[in-house]
């Protein structure tokens, strides 16, 4: 019998604001748990059979992955409380109803960090992490992890009631408010602003500490604007109804990046390179591919279906907001060549902005899991 995990999750979604996809109050890591600087609570993982996360102590002893494993065909597989979860769901359904073809074992958490250390400590066999985050535990695990794919590509916007605002130029003499100082999504903003031609006076940017802050502001001042992730957006939106997305980072960030390649990448799918040396290993991972792919689509194909799956799993609340937020939230599968191109884009412009916001140098090419 295949074993799956049963999404139990009782916290209810903050009437306020974004925590979209959280009943906590902590803005998701999903974006903001790349740079580990920021203090985030974590929540525990929904019920699951995996041994707990690594101490800090424990990581320091083993720094390379773990090479145990429950069995060759059986597959743990770690994810966020957000996008790339929101992606996954449909595999998920199928597979607590025996349906699926590979055998998994699924849990969910709402901090990066618990799943960098199930990886390392090799409790887990595969994760959807940041994509900064991947690059990180390449090094962490002595290149002990390969990118299978690209599961979310950018999921941030600039949420406004002001209309003449159609360009990042626009921000001129504006002061956005956001969270995550020294997070992903601030390289990724800071690197917009300056490709737009902007310096660090031309804006000015009021950090956060939660998205319900941010939330709270643009709810109170019709004249602010925020930087904020899907689906954090759309919960926002539905509580101030002169709020707009009157910018796509991702479509920002295509218009500067067209000749170099990078895309603003979110997420990524991560693999114990231990996994991909068993033939009976790497034909589990091969399938499980397969499936996150057509589940992917799914979610894209069928938004109402889906949304229903995302509510039913507690990663949004209410499936009506869920099915606002799906078309935003910038869910795919993209893996081979393509992935690494946008990939080793996207962390090559970390890396200029801050080494240590992937983990000290650019990733091999022995990172990206070409088939």
């Amino acid at each position: 019998m295949k074993r799956t995990l049963s999404f139990l999750m009782a916290c209810a979604m903050t009437a306020a604001l974004m925590t979209g996809c959280s009943s906590s109050s902590k803005e998701s890591q999903e974006t903001n748990a790349p740079v580990q600087t920021e203090a985030t609570t974590a929540a525990k993982p929904l019920q699951t059979t995996a041994a707990p996360a690594a101490t800090a102590a424990e990581e320091t002893e083993k720094p390379e992955v773990s090479l145990e494993a429950p069995g060759a065909s059986h597959l743990r597989i770690g994810s966020l409380k957000g996008p790339t979860s929101m992606g996954l769901v449909s595999l998920m359904d199928r597979a607590s109803k025996d349906a699926a073809e590979g055998d998994y074992e699924f849990i969910m958490v709402t901090d990066a960090s618990e799943l960098v250390a199930q990886m390392v400590s090799g409790d887990l066999d595969i994760a959807l992490v940041p994509a900064n985050m991947a690059s990180i535990l390449y090094q962490k695990t002595n290149h002990g992890i390969n990118v299978l794919d690209i599961n979310t590509l950018g999921v941030l916007y600039v949420v406004a009631a002001d209309d003449s605002i159609k360009s990042i130029a626009d921000l001129k003499g504006k002061t956005i408010y956001m969270t995550g100082k020294g997070t992903t999504p601030d390289y990724a903003f800071q690197y917009l602003l300056a490709a737009n031609g902007l310096i660090s006076d031309d804006v000015t940017i009021e950090y956060k500490s939660e998205a319900t802050e941010v939330a709270a502001v643009l709810a109170q001042d019709s004249s602010a604007i925020g930087l904020l992730p899907q689906p954090f957006v759309t919960v926002a939106m539905a509580q101030n109804e002169n709020l707009k997305m009157v910018l796509d980072l991702t479509k920002e960030w295509d218009n500067v990046q067209s000749e170099k390649g990078g895309s603003l990448v979110t997420g990524v799918t991560v693999c114990r390179s231990q996994l991909l040396e068993d033939a009976a290993a790497a034909k589990a991972v091969h399938t499980f591919m397969k499936e996150h792919k057509e589940s992917a689509e799914f979610a894209n194909a069928n938004v109402e279906q889906t949304a229903e799956l995302v509510a039913g799993a507690g990663i949004i609340e209410k499936a009506p907001v869920a099915a606002k937020a799906i078309p935003y939230c910038s869910i795919t599968y993209i893996d081979g060549e393509e992935m690494r191109e946008k990939l080793y884009g996207y962390l090559s412009i970390l890396y200029e902005q801050d080494p240590s916001s992937i983990g000290g140098e650019l990733p091999d090419e022995a990172f990206f899991y070409l088939p």
